[in-house]
């Protein structure tokens, strides 16, 4: 199995590390290389100067007569083919190879004859040396790497971790939470402006607390404006609503009452959307059985609809608002779909079905959005969006989609206690 990774680890972090241990590794291996080639150089240069320092001390007492001391001689044991073929070509040379056991450094020189003058010096120490250089190099890149990787790492991390908690914040405020901010570390929490010095994940978090502030400026202004509207209009509303009801019987005042009417509706609408806007709504709580208050909120909707109970549970909600959610979906089923309407009760699971022509694809894709219809329908769009704001308010899940064989389905999921 792959190991799970921290939230805020992503491909960013794991490419730095890559990246890094990458560029630590290729950096200590060339300067590994690069000393591990000059030392050798330094110290096989200096056993080859003394072997042919020797070499030519033992070629002196030769060509005198005297006695080889020890370490020289005419074609010893252990010379190397290559060395003697070079000596006895008139040339002198050294070469490094294994005698005895030990590496020596050969040096040999032409002789009387078709013979070689050779001695041999140990080179076991500076073998030793060069080996323990090698060691020491591993070692310390090893430690170079690993410390600079836990550096970047820590580095990356931070920058990680703040970029993860920016898109978390940029998903709260695009799911409604106007009031989530990053307040990054890089800015003045004063200004929400980025502090000196700054760096890019700074500046982002700035840029986003910024947006939400201005956008929530704007939608208060926005929710203050509708909220003063509806208030305005309900007085003179009222008025006209008992203007309407004194004038004589007939059908011009048929569609004066009707569309009086429709503007209290449009008005009271936009007063409960308001309300749910602002978030203060508050809930009166209590123990009910889903399958009657379906049937009360069909009854209520004055409309045809079936009600099916497959499993009645027991729910703790506010009874009003379930009723003003299940008569909406109800209402716009036959406002908007055709016949038959079908609201079905399983379990803590409502369904509101018609066999119309099912949602359009804006609403199934983003929801219900105010003021808008297709297709010439009646209507103010404003049905399903308090429906789901009234939704949010009982803790429950309203989702909207189309029936594979035709027709829209609403389906609203609440919190069961019992079954019944």
């Amino acid at each position: 199995m792959r190991p799970r990774l921290p939230q805020w680890s992503g491909t960013l972090a794991a490419k730095a590390a890559a990246f890094i241990t990458v560029m630590c590794c290729a950096l200590a291996a060339l300067l590994g290389v690069l000393v591990h080639v000059q030392v050798t150089n330094q110290t096989v240069d200096q056993a080859r100067d003394q072997a042919l320092q020797r070499l030519t001390q033992a070629t002196e007492r030769y060509e005198a007569g005297d006695s080889l001391k020890r370490g020289a001689g005419v074609d010893p044991p252990g010379l190397p083919p290559s060395l003697r073929d070079l000596a006895v070509g008139g040339e002198r040379g050294t070469v490094v190879a294994d005698f005895e056991g030990r590496p020596t450094m050969w040096a040999a020189g032409p002789a009387d004859g078709d013979r070689a003058l050779a001695v041999a010096v140990d080179y076991s120490q500076q073998a030793r040396t060069i080996a323990g250089l090698d060691r020491a190099i591993l070692w310390s890149s090893g430690l170079a790497i690993g410390a600079t990787l836990l550096v970047g790492a820590v580095a990356v991390t931070r920058v990680t971790r703040r970029l993860h908690t920016t898109a978390l914040v940029a998903r709260r405020i695009s799911a409604g939470d106007l009031d989530a901010r990053v307040n990054d570390p890089g800015t003045d929490p004063r200004t929400k402006t980025p502090a000196r010095p700054q760096d890019e994940v700074a500046a982002v978090a700035a840029a986003l607390d910024s947006m939400a502030s201005s956008l929530q400026g704007k939608l208060l202004a926005e929710q203050r404006f509708t909220a003063d509207v509806a208030h305005e209009l309900r007085t003179p509303l009222t008025g006209l609503h008992a203007a309407a009801e004194l004038l004589p019987p007939g059908r011009p005042t048929e569609l004066v009452r009707d569309r009086v009417a429709a503007l209290r509706t449009l008005t009271e609408d936009l007063l409960e959307i308001s309300r749910l806007d602002t978030g203060r709504e508050r809930l009166e709580l209590d123990t009910e059985q889903l399958g009657p208050v379906a049937e009360r909120a069909v009854r209520g909707a004055g409309s045809d609809t079936e009600v099916r109970v497959v499993r009645d549970v027991a729910v703790e909600t506010d009874r009003r608002r379930l009723e003003r959610v299940l008569g909406n979906l109800v209402a716009n089923a036959h406002k908007h779909g055709r016949g038959p309407v079908v609201l079905t009760v399983d379990g803590p699971v409502v369904t509101v079905r018609d066999h119309g022509d099912g949602f359009p694809e804006y609403l199934v894709a983003h929801g219900p959005q105010r003021f808008r219809t297709e297709g010439g329908a009646r209507g103010h769009g404003l049905g399903l969006t308090i429906a789901l704001g009234q939704a949010e308010v009982l803790g429950a899940r309203l989702e909207f989609a189309n029936a594979p064989d035709g027709g829209a389905v609403a389906t609203l999921t609440l919190a069961a206690e019992e079954e019944r």
